[in-house]
C-alpha cells in the first residue's frame, strides 16, 4: 500500500497548502450563512422543539463538510488533467483501488477539517447537544466517502472547467442545498417530501442532525442505510470507471 500512502500524502499536502482557501473560506460561508438566517429566523421559527439556531448548525456543518469532499477530488483530477501532469500519477504502480482510496480518503479528511471548523466558530451562537456522537461521526464520514467518490467520477467525466463547475452548480449544489439543511421536510407540501425523500443527501443531513438533537424527520437507521448503499453503488461505478481507463488512460 505504499502507492497508496504516497497518493494520500500527496492529495492532503495539496489542500493544507492552501488552508486558508480550502478551509478558512468555506468555513466563513458557513458562518455567513448562520449569522443571517439565524438573524431573520431564530425568534420565529423552532423544529422538533429545537431552537432554530441551534437546528441550524448542524446542518451547515454537514453540508459544508460535503460541498467541500466533493471539491477536493473533483478538482484535484481536473486540475491534473488539464495540465497533464495526471500522468504521473498514472505511470507509476498504483492499482485503481488504491487510486480510489487515497483520493476519497484525502476528501474525507478536508470534509472533516471544514466541518470541525465550521462548529467551533457556530458554537458561539447556539450550543447544540451530543446525544449520539457515534450516529455523528457514521454519517460525516460515510458522507465524505460518497461525495470523494461523486467528485471522482466527475472529475473523470469533465474534460475542462466548465464541465466540472456545471457537474457542481447543476446536481451537487441543489442535492446540498435542498437537503433539509435550512428546514424540515415536514414544513414542505406532501409532493415535496416525497420528492425530498429521493435526495441520499437529505438523508446525510437529517442523520447527521440525529446525533445531535436525537430527533430526526427519518429513523436514523433507515437514513444509514439509504447511505451506506449509495456509497457502495457510487464505489462500484467509479472502481469500474477506473478499471477501464476511461478518459484517463485511454
Amino acid at each position: 500500500m505504499s502507492g497508496f500512502r504516497t497518493l494520500l500524502y500527496k492529495e492532503v499536502l495539496r489542500f493544507w497548502k492552501v488552508s486558508f482557501q480550502t478551509v478558512g473560506a468555506p468555513v466563513l460561508t458557513a458562518l455567513l450563512y448562520l449569522m443571517i438566517f439565524s438573524h431573520v429566523l431564530e425568534a420565529h421559527v423552532q423544529v422538533h422543539g429545537v431552537p432554530y439556531t441551534a437546528f441550524l448548525i448542524p446542518g451547515l456543518v454537514m453540508m459544508s463538510a460535503l460541498q467541500n469532499a466533493f471539491a477536493n477530488s473533483s478538482s484535484s483530477l481536473i486540475q491534473s488533467k488539464v495540465t497533464g501532469s495526471v500522468v504521473f500519477v498514472l505511470l507509476p504502480p498504483i492499482s485503481y483501488v488504491e487510486f480510489f482510496l487515497a483520493y476519497v480518503v484525502a476528501a474525507m479528511l478536508r470534509g472533516l477539517m471544514v466541518g470541525l471548523g465550521v462548529l467551533a466558530v457556530t458554537l458561539w451562537f447556539a450550543l447544540p447537544s451530543f446525544v449520539a456522537p457515534l450516529w455523528i461521526l457514521a454519517f460525516i464520514v460515510v458522507g465524505g466517502g460518497i461525495m470523494g467518490t461523486l467528485g471522482i467520477i466527475a472529475g473523470i467525466w469533465a474534460d475542462k472547467f466548465d464541465q466540472l463547475a456545471a457537474f457542481q452548480n447543476f446536481l451537487i449544489m441543489p442535492l446540498t442545498m435542498l437537503s433539509g439543511v435550512f428546514y424540515s421536510i415536514h414544513s414542505l407540501p406532501e409532493f415535496w417530501q416525497q420528492v425530498s425523500r429521493f435526495n441520499p443527501v437529505f438523508y446525510m443531513i437529517d442523520g447527521f442532525r440525529f446525533g445531535f438533537f436525537g430527533v430526526s424527520d427519518v429513523a436514523p437507521e433507515t437514513s444509514l442505510a439509504v447511505v451506506v448503499t449509495s456509497f457502495l453503488v457510487a464505489a462500484a461505478a467509479t472502481l469500474a470507471l477506473l478499471r477501464s481507463g476511461y478518459k484517463l488512460r485511454s
